[in-house]
């Protein structure tokens, strides 16, 4: 199990490690998904360093939280979390998409990495899988839960739409979905791509418990999710408000910078904006 951090300051300080590692592999790699990978930073933080039964000597321990990223290509932030919590050597993570490489653009679990709990790719299959492996933890009576992360615009997807019918059928209060409600995608905003809103609504009209958070206000994300697991019955979604690029103000709230990979040239330029922003 490992140790809970829940000094505000020392999450911060995480987040801003992970945020600098995050742009250094994918400009290492020159190539991946910049923005939402830095916009889900702090949510992953609060999530690996304060709020999930998880083991990073034994990450298949049968107890263990599982933690379902739909959304793949948001895998930089996947990864330097894992690495952060013990799961591997940071070093590792300068050979994201290279050939061989155990980090791939988006997460396979046949390359052996640990800590994967999911083979990422097509959008809107995430929920699917999360409602089975709550399924099972409930059919075999485990204490666990299951924590999917999804896109905003992912939820255009049908399919996201049948999985949330199924968990509230099956009233599986151990299944909590995170969206990361940034407004963009690779098109542009997500209210002219597909409008979405009213979202609450939606997921409320699905049986779904709904709530809402500053995705990057750690006391906001471990106060919401430490409240979500109380609800009985029903599943829970938190609608995480975040920004695209978050700890890089120049690049924030861009969509452009959905799939783009930072220069070398402005390798340094950015972690420069993220520690400048650490400190405000």
């Amino acid at each position: 199990m490992e140790k809970r951090i829940s000094d505000i300051l020392d999450l911060q300080k995480i987040s801003t490690e992970i945020r600098k590692d995050v742009i250094r592999s994918i400009c290492e790699a020159a190539s991946g998904h910049t923005g939402g990978s830095l916009g889900l930073v702090d949510i992953f933080t609060c999530l690996y360093f304060n709020l999930l039964n998880h083991d990073c000597k034994n990450p298949e321990w049968e107890n263990r939280d599982r933690l379902v990223l739909s959304i793949g290509h948001v895998a930089p932030v996947l990864y330097t979390t894992l690495a952060h919590s013990g799961y591997f050597s940071k070093k590792e993570l300068l050979t994201l998409r290279k050939l061989g490489s155990r980090l791939q653009g988006h997460p396979g679990r046949d390359h052996g990495l640990p800590g994967l709990e999911l083979s990422a790719g097509s959008l809107g299959q995430g929920l699917s899988v999360a409602v089975g492996m709550a399924l099972a933890s409930k059919i075999d009576k485990r204490e666990n839960r299951i924590y999917c992360i999804m896109g905003d615009g992912e939820l255009q997807e049908g399919s996201i739409w049948e999985a949330a019918m199924s968990s509230s059928h099956h009233k599986l209060d151990n299944l909590m979905a995170i969206v990361d409600r940034n407004m963009l995608q690779i098109d542009g905003k997500t209210s002219d791509v597909m409008e979405i809103e009213p979202l609450s609504d939606k997921w409320t009209s699905f049986g779904w418990e709904v709530f809402q958070c500053d995705g990057h206000s750690h006391a906001d994300i471990i106060h919401t999710i430490t409240k979500a697991k109380g609800i009985i019955n029903k599943p829970s979604v938190i609608i995480a408000r975040t920004i695209m690029g978050k700890g890089i103000p120049s690049i924030e709230n861009k969509h452009g910078w959905h799939g783009k990979a930072p220069t070398k040239e402005e390798l340094s330029n950015f972690i420069d904006q993220i520690s400048r922003s650490h400190e405000i």
